[in-house]
């Protein structure tokens, strides 16, 4: 709500604008709001500014549009954008007839929802979020169109960053009994190349799988000085392509490693070396994990 206030305003001579219609209308009348016309246009906005009303409109004229930064205007008239312009478009709307004696110093809401900040000079100089006011009083049958020189844009929040799709090693990050291993692939320096394109198939050992593993021996296993020999059996744990439950069989396989594991499906049971798997078909979009109960050696 705007309140008004008793204040000079210096006469602004109004160009002859044609002035009989609507208020797009009237912009469509006149040469200098083609831009402005053409956003109305793209944001399908016409229908909602030929309403009953009233409205205000602080109307940059195209001088206004060319000032933008370069490729600005392309990319709000773009169908993909057409919520941005439209938030645009509509902060310079303000409902009620605001003629401009009525005009008062302060803020007043828009139609988008923000407010504008109406400042008055002691000249009589009106700034709109600090566009000049150029000309006024451009009468509508469904409101007033007062003429500003630059474009105002409302305040828009910086979306938050989008979520890093998932990988095998968020996956297993995200499972605390997992925590062992993923200190081990850190550690490793594997987290890159199992949050690569893949797809890889990982048993992945608990965390209960590796307590049964020598306290020291694995302590000596994590020292900066151990890490290929780290990597051996990190890599021992991993198969090339992405094998679900459903697709595993008796067999040999090769691994990242180099070696072979030997796998036995039977009776609903599947073993990896001496290995059993206790959990299966965790996905990531780079691959699958099968959860073991025994660390592997190669």
């Amino acid at each position: 709500m705007h309140t008004l206030m008793t204040i000079g305003i210096a006469a602004i001579t109004t160009p002859a604008f044609a002035q009989d219609g609507d208020i797009v209308a009237v912009a469509s009348a006149n040469e200098d709001f083609e831009t402005l016309v053409a956003a109305v246009q793209a944001a399908e906005l016409v229908e909602t500014l030929q309403g009953e009303g009233p409205f205000t409109v602080f109307a940059p004229n195209d001088a206004a549009f060319e000032a933008l930064d370069e490729g600005v205007v392309e990319g709000l008239l773009k169908p993909e954008a057409k919520a941005d312009l439209t938030a645009v478009l509509t902060y310079h709307v303000v409902s009620g007839k605001i003629l401009a004696a009525d005009v008062a110093a302060g803020s007043v809401e828009t139609v988008q929802g923000d407010t504008l900040d109406i400042t008055v000079g002691e000249d009589g100089t009106v700034m709109v979020d600090g566009a000049k006011v150029v000309a006024t009083d451009v009468m509508a049958t469904n409101g007033v169109i007062h003429v500003i020189d630059a474009v105002v844009m409302p305040t828009v929040e910086e979306p938050p960053p989008p979520e890093p799709d998932p990988t095998l090693v968020s996956v297993a990050a995200g499972n605390p009994d997992f925590s062992t291993l993923v200190s081990a692939i850190e550690a490793a320096g594997l987290v890159d190349t199992l949050s690569g394109e893949g797809p890889f198939t990982v048993f992945a050992p608990t965390n209960d799988a590796f307590a049964k593993v020598d306290p020291d021996a694995l302590a000596d296993l994590l020292k900066p000085e151990n890490k290929d020999q780290l990597v051996a059996v990190l890599t021992y744990h991993v198969l090339p392509g992405k094998v679900m439950a459903a697709d595993v069989s008796s067999g040999k396989v090769a691994t990242a490693q180099g070696d072979t594991v030997k796998i036995k499906a039977k009776k609903g049971t599947v073993r990896v070396n001496k290995a059993t798997v206790t959990a299966t078909d965790i996905e990531a979009p780079n691959g699958v994990i099968h959860v073991i109960d025994t660390v592997l050696m190669p």
